[in-house]
């Protein structure tokens, strides 16, 4: 559920949605794209209100839901019936992105889950969509195919609002312009990764792992000498565990 959630998306940025399972992010852009109604409010996409304008809104909005939804053609196909959505037939057919030529002679049902999650993804961008709505977009995709959806989300961000909901923190930090942390329905922070670090964050750990091949060593070690040299370069760095072989420090 939502409550009472306010916030802004820009043009040309890329909004990371972060949140544990149930703090409304899928209820969000389930909104956003017209798949229920709100209780109560509103969302403007590009200065149209999707209570009364959601057919017009939907010829510049591109969605990638959590659950691959496609029919069994070939790639190329399906992409045509994407775009033919968006433009009428006589408009100029061209691709966003070469994943569709590629995997040209295809059948969806005949791909892996991987490139069926990057299928679903390149699909939300044919047609000239100004505003992608991705929910999950690299759930249960291998680390390469990973790195190739954010290349493409990277690489076709300008002049589009991309909104994406993700649980992994490194993806929201890589790929987020802007990162919106919701719980229960409602905002808790928002701003670029930077800023919420400078708020939130303790900052970074640097962990030591002392030898073991030679235990007098260990015995002897000047933990304090570490520590001096670690805050010669970063001053505010500060010794937080001295556990077994282990040193940490957290640098602000």
């Amino acid at each position: 559920a939502v409550d009472g959630l306010t916030l802004n998306f820009y043009e040309g940025q890329i909004t990371s949605f972060l949140g544990h399972n149930g703090a409304g992010k899928t209820t969000t852009m389930s909104i956003l794209t017209g798949l229920f109604p709100p209780t109560s409010g509103t969302a403007f996409i590009l200065g149209k209100d999707i209570r009364s304008e959601l057919s017009t809104i939907r010829q510049n909005l591109g969605v990638c839901p959590q659950h691959n939804v496609l029919f069994d053609l070939t790639c190329s196909p399906e992409s045509a019936f994407f775009q033919r959505a968006h433009y009428p037939p006589s408009c100029e057919y061209c691709y966003s992105t070469h994943l569709c030529i590629s995997l040209n002679t295809s059948f969806f049902l005949c791909l892996a889950g991987g490139m069926q999650r990057k299928l679903s993804v390149a699909l939300a961008f044919v047609g000239g969509s100004k505003v992608v709505i991705l929910d999950e977009p690299t759930a249960g995709v291998d680390p390469y195919s990973r790195r190739g959806i954010w290349e493409l989300l990277l690489k076709y961000r300008q002049g589009r609002t991309i909104i994406l909901s993700t649980h992994h923190m490194d993806e929201a930090d890589i790929l987020g312009d802007r990162i919106a942390i919701i719980s229960h329905g409602k905002l808790c922070c928002v701003g670029s990764s930077l800023f919420l670090k400078n708020q939130l964050g303790t900052g970074y750990y640097l962990t030591l792992v002392k030898k073991d091949n030679c235990l007098l060593y260990l015995f002897f070690l000047d933990v304090s000498a570490i520590s001096n040299l670690i805050t010669k370069h970063v001053p505010e760095a500060r010794l937080v565990e001295d556990i077994g072989h282990e040193l940490t420090y957290v640098l602000p």
